[in-house]
């Protein structure tokens, strides 16, 4: 990417132990479903025009998604997760056919009932840098010209979004507690 890549952010070195700390921390992980993650992958379904997106978290273990379409799955183990590749990337993943792909060729999510042919994902990163996943969207057909300017930075744009939006959370959680915390002390 140039350096006008829409997904450049301010990306950090970082340790696996610090950023999986750092996702728990969140307590995002396993939430209910809400609407403003939910209207971000559907932008991104509609944009690219792609039959599946996710925001994908990638754990120690695993990949959950705290908003999908396209796919029924609430999570998959980490050792299929494409989005686990995108987090060590800058920015933006983009794999044209998956079954072309090193990574990817040999993932029973290619091989397999979906036959997951495209993918490209966007880095969601938190203030500080540390990559918690990506917005991603999959095909189930090789898209050999990737995506256009205009989708990656809709996709860039998006994964920003999301990050946001936990961040939002994070703090609206933390007033919560210290809220309850100042009730408790006014009534001793």
């Amino acid at each position: 990417m140039s350096s006008n890549d829409p997904c450049t952010t301010a990306a950090i070195q970082w340790s696996e132990t610090d950023r999986l700390s750092h996702l728990h921390d969140l307590q995002i992980l396993d939430t209910a479903p809400e609407a403003a993650y939910d209207d971000l992958v559907r932008i991104a379904t509609l944009v690219i025009g792609a039959p599946i997106a996710l925001v994908s978290l990638v754990d120690e273990t695993r990949q959950w998604f705290k908003a999908r379409i396209g796919l029924d799955e609430t999570e998959t183990s980490r050792d299929v997760s494409v989005c686990a590749h995108a987090i060590e990337t800058e920015s933006i993943l983009v794999i044209p056919d998956l079954t072309q792909d090193a990574r990817t060729k040999a993932n029973p999510l290619v091989t397999g009932s979906h036959a997951f042919r495209f993918y490209a994902g966007a880095v969601i990163r938190t203030s500080a840098g540390l990559p918690l996943g990506s917005l991603c969207i999959l095909d189930i057909r090789p898209r050999p010209e990737g995506l256009t300017e205009i989708q990656i930075e809709v996709l860039c744009a998006l994964a920003r979004q999301v990050a946001s939006l936990i961040a939002t959370r994070r703090v609206r959680t933390e007033v919560a507690a210290q809220e309850v915390e100042l009730a408790a002390s006014e009534r001793r």
